[in-house]
């Protein structure tokens, strides 16, 4: 089943490119589980603390049962985080807005003020 006393043949590169994409797709796959796992607000501490226990363990076990149970939940969690994302960068850019139309003298300051707050709110 050794191939490495065959030299460099297309097989050899074959089983070296897919060993490869399986180790990156299983690094990239602990990387999601631990962001979405670290980001939960709904577990304890503990909870995380087992689940990691797991993640080192038995990584690619724990990958698998993390997103057939938590997987519905982690798509959840990135739409939010992604709109939330998307509103923060436009009140940033009204905020600026607000701020150009002050400087060119097109609203007071009081007005500034009060459309500001109720940005930021």
């Amino acid at each position: 089943m050794l191939f490495v006393n065959e030299g460099f043949t297309f097989r050899n590169f074959l089983v070296d490119a897919i060993t490869i994409f399986v180790f990156v797709v299983t690094f990239w796959l602990l990387i999601t589980v631990f962001m979405d796992l670290f980001r939960r607000h709904d577990i304890s501490g503990w909870g995380k603390a087992f689940w990691v226990i797991g993640l080192i363990i038995l990584p690619l076990l724990s990958v698998l049962v993390y997103l057939i149970t938590q997987g519905h939940g982690m798509a959840e969690r990135n739409t939010q985080q992604a709109q939330q994302a998307r509103d923060e960068l436009r009140r940033a850019d009204e905020i600026e807005k607000l701020e150009r139309l002050k400087k060119a003298g097109s609203i007071t300051d009081a007005e500034f003020s009060r459309l500001r707050a109720k940005l930021v709110q």
